[in-house]
């Protein structure tokens, strides 16, 4: 038994050291949100923050987790940036299958609190481990302009 604090709420979960989080999380603990993609890290489907920065939960093991804090896309809802970059998100129509866009919200979240105005590279370069099969991209980059500006007060 392990306990893991999942949107500032400790859950307790039965799991193998080495099961991957997004299993724990989807599987055990009914936080569907984080997509399964590629099970290789590759197109950040799966991402969640770990203590404020994007990891892969497919290639995490639930064990490297313990004591630290989760956050899924379920979380971000409570969260000021999180809340901000949905908003905007839905505002502009970013997603069309919407299947990415879970882990494209957490990476833009954790991008956008550690820099609260990034220069279109910095964007590109924070996202650039995120695939969207729809092919979104240039909506995803407005989106985060724009929920920057937000957050700075600014009108976008």
């Amino acid at each position: 038994m392990m306990t893991l604090n999942i949107n500032g709420r400790n859950e307790t979960v039965d799991a193998a050291d080495d099961e991957p989080l997004l299993w724990v999380l989807r599987d055990e603990l009914g936080h569907t949100g984080t997509k399964f993609g590629c099970g290789m890290a590759l197109c950040g489907a799966c991402t969640v923050l770990l203590d404020g920065a994007p990891i892969r939960a497919c290639v995490t093991p639930v064990s490297a987790v313990g004591g630290r804090r989760i956050t899924t896309i379920e979380g971000q809802e409570s969260d000021r940036v999180g809340r901000v970059v949905q908003d905007t998100w839905v505002a502009m129509g970013v997603a069309q299958c919407g299947f990415c866009q879970a882990g494209q919200i957490n990476t833009a979240t954790a991008l956008l609190k550690n820099n609260p105005k990034p220069t279109e590279q910095q964007v590109r370069e924070a996202m650039s481990g995120n695939i969207c099969r729809c092919g979104t991209y240039t909506r995803i980059n407005a989106a985060i302009k724009q929920a920057s500006a937000k957050l700075a007060g600014g009108k976008a």
